[in-house]
């Protein structure tokens, strides 16, 4: 096992200029000569020319690092890679019980696909990022002499408990690239802990967050301690907004706006999507000349939701029973989705787990 866990190491290291790596000096311009050394696997995104995002919650730093992946034609990836977790840990030497995919993010300059993976299991996983192309071929992306940059984060929840109870691990919850700057949602230890941080890119430094209240239909109260547990931009009536979704599951919309640092906002819930359930991913799209909203559930699917609906003048601030707000509709078909992201403008890119429990990964039209 040990000879060919090598063996496949060496390859994937063969594929960094097939799938392109900016060393040091070479990457965009605000970012520098560095290494990057990842504590967690956290949220990954895409800012602009192939510049990878890495959220690191237990250190709570955000990173950007230059793939130099930005050839190919992404309007022409097709995925379908059975077993994408076995691939992945034979590619680290580990066996598929040992690692842990936190997230998947196409890069849509190429069209290629990078993972965030946990090697092991417990505080001591090594965080790393692995790529893959259309035509399944796998390699590490290197964090050494690269051209990158990183952002603390200040005020991050203390490390406390095990597993879900360490509130430091969800410093960062969810990230993304919006309007020339960098969207940081999680926790801080401050008064109002859920938080969104809006990040100047390329970075100069962390920044205070603005704290988010919001009305929780299914628990009938206000609250300003439960994370955002994803979130996407979109431009509702001419202004830009933050759509965001939270755990038993309020759909929240914020005027990007108001995220000034140290702000205190309060959230508008323009949907209930159902308790007992966890939003894992989200992204907008259009088809036929309308725009739409997906959103991947733990429990409850893959949902829907029309710009229409989006911007309905709902506002949910009393106890709901079920679901209310924004209609929604759960697609058939689309069962066990782990992960999700948009692949290109036809179709999105899903990781979901199969009938024997083993993970694919796969492009499917967009609904």
């Amino acid at each position: 096992m040990r000879a060919r866990s090598s063996l496949l190491f060496v390859l994937s290291m063969l594929l960094v200029a097939t799938l392109g790596v900016v060393l040091a000096g070479e990457g965009p311009e605000g970012l520098k000569p560095g290494t990057v050394t990842l504590k967690s696997a956290g949220p990954i995104a895409f800012a602009p020319d192939g510049v990878l995002l890495i959220g690191d919650p237990v250190a709570a730093t955000v990173y950007a690092v230059a793939t130099g992946d930005t050839k190919g034609d992404p309007e022409k990836a097709e995925y379908r890679i059975e077993a994408i977790d076995e691939k992945v840990a034979a590619l680290l030497g580990v066996s598929s019980s040992d690692i842990l995919i936190a997230d998947v993010a196409a890069n849509p300059t190429s069209g290629n696909v990078y993972l965030s993976v946990a090697r092991g299991r417990g505080p001591d996983a090594q965080a790393v990022i692995v790529r893959t192309n259309p035509q399944g071929e796998f390699d590490i992306l290197p964090l050494e002499n690269v051209a990158c940059a990183k952002a603390e984060l200040p005020n991050p929840p203390r490390e406390a408990g095990q597993g879900r109870f360490n509130q430091r691990a969800l410093a960062i919850t969810d990230l993304a690239y919006v309007a020339g700057s960098v969207i940081v949602a999680g926790l801080a230890n401050e008064e109002f802990a859920s938080t969104l941080r809006v990040l100047p890119y390329p970075f100069a430094e962390g920044t205070r967050g603005a704290g988010v209240e919001i009305y929780h239909g299914s628990h009938g109260r206000f609250e300003t301690q439960s994370p955002i547990r994803t979130f996407t931009s979109y431009v509702l009536e001419g202004e830009p907004h933050i759509l965001a979704a939270y755990t038993c599951t309020p759909l929240v919309k914020i005027p990007l706006k108001q995220l000034a640092p140290g702000a205190k906002v309060r959230g508008v819930t323009i949907a209930e999507l159902g308790n007992r359930n966890q939003p894992l991913d989200m992204f907008v799209y259009s088809k036929d000349g309308k725009d739409y909203l997906l959103v991947a559930n733990s429990r409850r699917g893959v949902m829907k939701i029309s710009a229409v609906e989006l911007s309905g003048n709902y506002n949910i601030t009393q106890r709901i029973e079920g679901t209310a707000g924004a209609g929604f509709e759960t697609l058939e078909g689309w069962t066990g989705v782990v992960h999700l992201d948009r692949l290109n403008s036809q179709c999105a890119l899903v990781l979901s787990q199969n009938e024997s429990g083993r993970l694919d990964l796969r492009s499917v039209p967009l609904p």
